[in-house]
Formats: C-alpha cells, structure tokens, sequence
C-alpha cells in the first residue's frame, strides 16, 4: 500500500465530501480512491467513513485520524517545499484570516502581483474581524491591528494605520458640527464598534498633545465588523471614528465629512501574527515580505 497516498486520498475525500469530486481532483480513478480507503481501513484497523449511496461522514475514529493526519500531510508538504531547490518559488497553500476591510480594500486588489510572483501558491483567506485560534482553526498566520499580548505567538508589525472621526453632510445639516470631542457626549450620536467574541465596545478616543479624551456617547447601532460599521456611518446613522485609509475615497467625494481634525487618535499598529512552528515557513515568509512591501507602498509603514 502506498500509505502516503491513501492518507492523501483519506484527506481528499472528506474535504471533497465525495468519492467521485475527490477522483476528479487527484485525476484517479474512482475505483482507486477507492481501494485506497479500503487498504488504509484495512491497515488501520478501524472504520474511517460510513458510506451511503447518497453521503459519506466521519466515523469517530475517523474524526480523530483526520484531525491529527490533516496536520501531519500538512508539514510533511511544507518540509518538502522548504527544501526543495526551487525554495524561491514556494507551493502549497497558505491559510490567511484578516478583517473584511483589510481584505477587500488593501490585500485582494494587489493580489495578482503576489499571485504573479508565486503562481504555485495557494490563497485561502478567511474574511473575519473575529478573533482566529491559529493551530485550532488551522490558519497559518492572521493580520489584525492592536498590540499582540500572546507571548508564545510571533508578531511583526507591517505598519501604522492613521484614524480619522467624520460624519454625513447630511448628519452634520441636521445636528450641527462638533468643534470639541466632549460635543460628542452630549449633542451627537455615534457609530461603534464592538469585538467579536468579547462585545467589548472599541473606545473612541482623541489625543491632542498631552490632553486625551475618551468618548462614550450615545448610539444607535454598533456593529463587530468594519464593512458593516462604514455602511452605517456612509447611511449617516451617527458620526464614527474609522481607518483614514477605508474612507479615504468618501472624504475625497464629500460623502463624508472629515472631523476634530486637530484632536487626532494614535494610530492603530498593525500585526501579521503566526505560531513559532510557521517561523521557517517558506510560503508564511514570502507572504510577509510582499505584505511589509504592500505597506510601504502604500505609506502605511
């Protein structure tokens, strides 16, 4: 038996959820995946799928013998592709997660140039502004803004992300423009964001030489993620306080209004994070490299 390949075919299978797009992907016939799951059944001792003529699923050992061996084909890949010859010119695929914003608006729309450069490369990207257990959802590495207060992760940081406070023509016609941050207490309404998984609402902060203030007035609607957070600034449902760079094209159309712009919050540092174990990486490094470059090309560093 050819235990390497059974267990590659073991793997397809239940990503595929069927014998027959699981021959299509490995280009084999459905006869041989078959006998393979049969010899590794038969080496393994134990049931891996049940099969029915209209589904498959994991037994419970089967659950357990994906989980552990999808990590092990994994770095048995990775090892390979970090020695080979052609290093410069890494395959495989890279599991990515970042917010919907960071995503849509900065790293897919340069993505042809990474894909260009590394076309044996696979992307898949998680689009969440939810916090990502890397090992336990299997991620390779995320992007996400704020300090990394994980001691056993690795950290570097590809830049700075300034913050502008701004608001609707239209919400300004109707409730005055504030000159002071502490307007925003009493006269106005605000846009908020809160975190995924801990609700915790995102302070709204202003900085002016040493003075610092922290605003927490009244809402309407707060939202934990960022595309929906500039869809309810944007329908002028109060004033918010976001990334320059994803209103940026509304400041400069005047569907926005920018705000305070003396009192400036500190800018937002901006993380790719990964496990120790994706340090050597040759698909995680060149991925940070074209990500810093990204940055400075954009006068985000």
């Amino acid at each position: 038996m050819d235990y390497f390949m059974a267990v590659r075919v073991f793997l397809q299978v239940v990503e595929a959820g069927s014998f027959v797009k699981a021959a299509q992907t490995l280009d084999l016939p459905r006869n041989t995946v078959t006998k393979h799951l049969q010899s590794l059944e038969a080496h393994l001792r134990v049931k891996l799928l049940n099969r029915t003529t209209r589904r498959i699923s994991l037994t419970n050992d089967g659950t357990a013998y994906y989980e552990r061996m999808v990590r092990v084909l994994d770095q048995w890949q990775e090892a390979e592709s970090d020695l080979m010859s052609a290093q410069a010119r890494p395959h495989g695929r890279l599991r990515v997660d970042m917010g919907s914003t960071m995503a849509t608006m900065l790293v897919l729309p340069a993505l042809a140039e990474f894909q260009a450069r590394y076309p044996e490369l696979q992307l898949d990207i998680g689009v969440s502004d939810r916090p990502v257990d890397l090992l336990g959802d299997r991620v390779d590495c995320v992007i996400r803004g704020g300090p990394v207060t994980d001691p056993s992760l690795i950290a570097r940081q590809l830049g700075s992300l300034a913050f502008v406070t701004c608001a609707t023509p239209a919400y300004l016609a109707a409730n005055g423009t504030p000159v002071h941050p502490s307007d925003l207490e009493s006269d106005h309404q605000l846009v908020r964001y809160f975190f995924a998984g801990s609700n915790r609402r995102r302070p709204v902060e202003f900085v002016k030489g040493e003075e610092r203030i922290t605003v927490d007035g009244r809402y309407l609607v707060a939202v934990n993620d960022s595309n929906a957070y500039l869809a309810a600034g944007l329908a002028g449902l109060g004033v918010m306080q976001t990334l320059a760079f994803i209103v940026k094209p509304h400041l400069e159309s005047g569907a926005l209004v920018p705000l305070l712009e003396e009192w400036s919050p500190e800018p937002n540092p901006i993380y790719i994070v990964y496990s120790p174990n994706r340090h050597l990486s040759a698909r995680v490094r060149v991925f940070v490299e074209w990500l810093v470059a990204l940055f400075e090309a954009k006068g985000m560093r």
